[in-house]
């Protein structure tokens, strides 16, 4: 009883820690350093999976688990990209010598002294955000009450991540517009024009030379040139 009430405890503090970060390293190393605690394993990461399957590390707690990723993601294999791929909550490595499923990664990672690996998935609505990862020198280091504490946490780290992600998301989007509106501004008091032509200006000239709407407009904000004169339309 008395765990119990101490694991709620050390999950409310860490979802009140979560609730003050802003962005999403500072969230994942949050979280990271709560599992490291919390499970008592030597070191963690996290990567963060992309919209086509890729993943790339956020976070790790030492260059060793950035080497440990770099395995899984030159050979596309791993328990990592197993764990989004086949939509498995958990997936344990109980000693990686022994580890027959990946062999190309599971000798890598023996090789770099990181025997036990425990992998959780993060998830919002269905949808994969990455994976939690937990190390140890020690083969057979995860029993099942470190289990149930990782999938908790990575519960936390779900929503925390999520909220982060989309945050990041809206500032992005909120800094775009700004500077769309301060690059329309210049159009229109160097060419003349309104500002439903000097939008047209932008747009013309992102879609002939391939380039977001954002970067034509930081590259006017900052330059003050961009060869647009042929592009007007009135």
């Amino acid at each position: 009883m008395l765990e119990d009430t101490a694991n709620a405890e050390a999950f409310a503090r860490l979802a009140q820690e979560l609730h003050g970060e802003h962005g999403v390293t500072e969230t994942v190393e949050a979280v990271l350093q709560f599992a490291l605690s919390a499970v008592g394993c030597g070191y963690a990461g996290l990567v963060l999976a992309g919209g086509n399957g890729t993943l790339r590390t956020a976070v790790a707690t030492d260059p060793l688990i950035e080497l440990s990723d770099q395995l899984q993601l030159d050979s596309g294999v791993g328990p990592a990209y197993a764990t989004v791929a086949d939509g498995a909550e958990l997936l344990l490595v109980p000693d990686s010598c022994q580890e027959i499923r990946w062999p190309a990664w599971s000798t890598g990672i023996a090789q770099l002294g990181l025997r036990s690996v425990l992998t959780v998935r993060l998830a919002v609505n269905g949808g994969a955000l990455g994976v939690l990862q937990l190390f140890d020198r020690r083969p057979h280091a995860f029993q099942p009450a470190d289990e149930e504490v990782a999938y908790v946490l990575a519960r936390h780290a779900s929503v925390a991540v999520a909220s982060a992600q989309d945050q990041a998301s809206l500032w992005q989007a909120a800094d775009a517009h700004k500077l769309v509106g301060q690059a329309q501004g210049i159009l229109m008091e160097r060419l003349g024009i309104d500002g439903r032509q000097a939008f047209g200006v932008l747009r013309r000239y992102s879609q002939e030379h391939n380039v977001k709407l954002r970067e034509v407009a930081l590259l006017l904000t900052e330059t003050r040139r961009l060869p647009v004169d042929s592009l007007v339309t009135q």
